[in-house]
């Protein structure tokens, strides 16, 4: 890598930190903000529970993010194959005893 480039990464690489920092802080404020309204809007008067802070509201958030996870980094880009496919469905046919009926002789036929 030549010295030019080099530079060049020294000086974005800290700014793009910077800017994904913000925009998480941006969108974490944002997202309490929109719980803590709706908590507030809907909770005490349905239910009779408290109001909740801006903090709390936060913690919620990350409580649902915990407990109901974010499909954001997931890697969308792998498919199964059709071999794969089909090797998992016999192996669940095999564990779970699963397997389909063989066609009893002259079982459709009219009475």
């Amino acid at each position: 890598m030549n010295m030019r480039k080099k530079w060049k990464w020294i000086f974005i690489a800290p700014a793009a930190l910077t800017g994904m920092l913000i925009l998480v802080a941006l969108v974490g404020a944002i997202g309490g903000e929109i719980v803590k309204y709706l908590w507030n809007w809907l909770m005490p008067p349905l239910f009779g529970w408290h109001t909740v802070t801006f903090w709390q509201a936060l913690g919620l958030l990350a409580l649902c993010r915990i407990l109901f996870g974010s499909h954001v980094f997931r890697n969308h880009s792998r498919r199964r194959t059709s071999e794969e496919r089909d090797k998992f469905r016999q192996g669940m046919r095999d564990r779970f005893g699963f397997h389909p009926s063989t066609p009893q002789p002259g079982a459709n036929a009219a009475p």
